[in-house]
């Protein structure tokens, strides 16, 4: 899949969130393919300027492709979790005015077989975002306890067959490794007893191992609160997530940012409590129409919240 073939999730919604003017700074730090980014770039006038993250080494070089010419875009290759290291690197820490974390797999990395990451193409078993780091699903899926593989399905995938999976998979590898996507995909759909109406059998066990290769919930926990600490007073935090493990994360950070937390009773004087977010309506999600359009953008969700002039301690 190409960078034309790409279809940004909530475009609309983000610009407005994001609030993107002339004179806007922004971090996209989930580049991807670049839907956001160039839709961003297109409003910033002559001092505008945004920084594009990624991780994934072919994301980037498509950055480098589409937008690198561009004086007020600066690209670098990292995770969003190296978030303020990469802002203190540009001078502007503490000057972000927008910044968008678009969570999960791109498309592009799911059309790629050779990356693994999907059950409905043949291909290595890999599933990292930056294959040069880091053992491959292969790796951790022929290693694994048994134990270990039903709690990663049971806790990122929310798999209720995980313990049945985990077995299949210890059996399987015992006779030969399991190396390829297709040969994952079979063994789950062989050991779980009944199907969710549309969705492959194999979805839960392909999202977890994934999420465990990518450390992808740590890396969002380290990069929230360095938001805090980028984004200048009255700047924009968006994040869109697909599945609610991400979406708990958020939310909750989000909530104690911006409230106060309850107290046991009993305590006389409250301490004094200054939120460094204020939360902006309600998450959005897609329209009817984009879904149509988009079926991948379904389970989209946008949180939206401005930081405030209280000071990070």
């Amino acid at each position: 899949m190409n960078g034309a073939a790409h279809i940004p999730v909530l475009l609309d919604e983000v610009l407005q969130a994001l609030n993107v003017g002339p004179e806007s700074v922004v971090v996209d730090a989930t580049y991807g393919r670049g839907g956001h980014a160039e839709a961003i770039v297109n409003r910033l006038g002559e001092s505008g300027r945004l920084l594009a993250l990624d991780r994934d080494p072919e994301a980037v070089a498509d950055a480098r492709r589409r937008l690198g010419a561009d004086p007020r875009v600066a690209i670098e290759h990292g995770s969003f979790s190296q978030l303020q290291k990469r802002c203190d690197r540009h001078g502007i820490t503490g000057r972000v005015t927008g910044l968008l974390f678009d969570l999960g797999v791109s498309s592009p990395q799911l059309e790629a077989a050779a990356r693994g990451f999907s059950f409905r193409h043949e291909g290595p078993l890999d599933m990292r975002m930056d294959p040069s780091a880091g053992i491959s699903a292969a790796e951790w899926v022929n290693g694994a306890e048994e134990d270990e593989i039903a709690r990663v399905l049971r806790e990122y995938g929310e798999e209720r067959f995980a313990r049945r999976i985990a077995r299949a998979i210890v059996r399987a590898r015992a006779t030969q490794p399991i190396e390829t996507t297709r040969a994952l995909a079979e063994i789950v759909a062989d050991a779980v007893p009944t199907r969710e109406r549309g969705q492959d059998p194999a979805t839960r066990t392909f999202q977890a191992i994934r999420i465990l290769i990518n450390r992808e919930l740590e890396e969002l926990d380290a990069a929230l609160p360095q938001a805090v600490r980028v984004l200048a007073p009255g700047g924009r935090l968006a994040v869109i997530s697909f599945h609610s493990l991400e979406d708990r994360r958020v939310k909750h950070f989000l909530r104690g940012e911006a409230r106060a937390p309850e107290l046991p009773p009993g305590i006389p004087v409250a301490p004094a409590f200054h939120p460094r977010f204020r939360l902006l309506g309600r998450p959005l999600r897609p329209s009817a129409d984009e879904m149509r359009r988009n079926p991948r953008s379904r389970s989209a969700l946008l949180r939206v919240a401005e930081r405030t002039e209280a000071p990070y301690v």
